[in-house]
């Protein structure tokens, strides 16, 4: 049987990711942070899609590890620095509406992970579905049940 050893860049790879990564402000009110669509081994939030280019016509695009800021808890990776900075400005603009989780299971009160691939604009929110048929199905009415069940669920999310 082989030694299993950490190495020191082993040892560096698990500092809090507070220590690493620039942060910005926790929304106002959010005593629990969080999922929005994260890789609960890394931290990252949108699993590591840069949460600007979701409001560009190129639509998601993957952030790069050496440009992230700390926000609600979670590491947020960026494409550019440009990006960064628009979101260090206004985080809540462009993070993902009920925590990055899917409406239609929000709104029939169950917290169910969503796919940072399948995303829609809707009046000026971003949301996260689960799957392509999710995100067709979603309409305001299905929104705002989703919405207005969301502080409930809430204070069930847990990192």
């Amino acid at each position: 049987m082989g030694k299993i050893g950490l190495t020191r860049r082993g040892l560096l790879s698990l500092a809090p990711a507070a220590l690493v990564a620039p942060t910005c402000a926790a929304p106002a009110g959010d005593p629990v942070p969080a999922l929005y669509a994260a890789d609960r081994l890394s931290g990252l939030a949108l699993r590591g899609f840069d949460a600007v280019t979701y409001a560009l016509a190129s639509g998601p695009a993957a952030g790069r590890p050496g440009l992230e800021l700390t926000w609600s808890g979670l590491i947020w990776r960026f494409a550019g620095p440009a990006n960064r900075a628009a979101f260090a400005r206004d985080p809540a603009r462009y993070a993902p509406r009920l925590g990055g989780y899917d409406p239609e299971g929000i709104a029939a009160g169950r917290v169910v992970d969503a796919d940072p691939l399948v995303a829609a604009w809707r009046d000026g929110l971003l949301y996260l579905f689960r799957s392509p048929e999710r995100r067709e199905r979603a309409d305001a009415a299905l929104l705002a049940a989703a919405e207005a069940r969301w502080p409930a669920l809430r204070a069930e999310v847990a990192l």
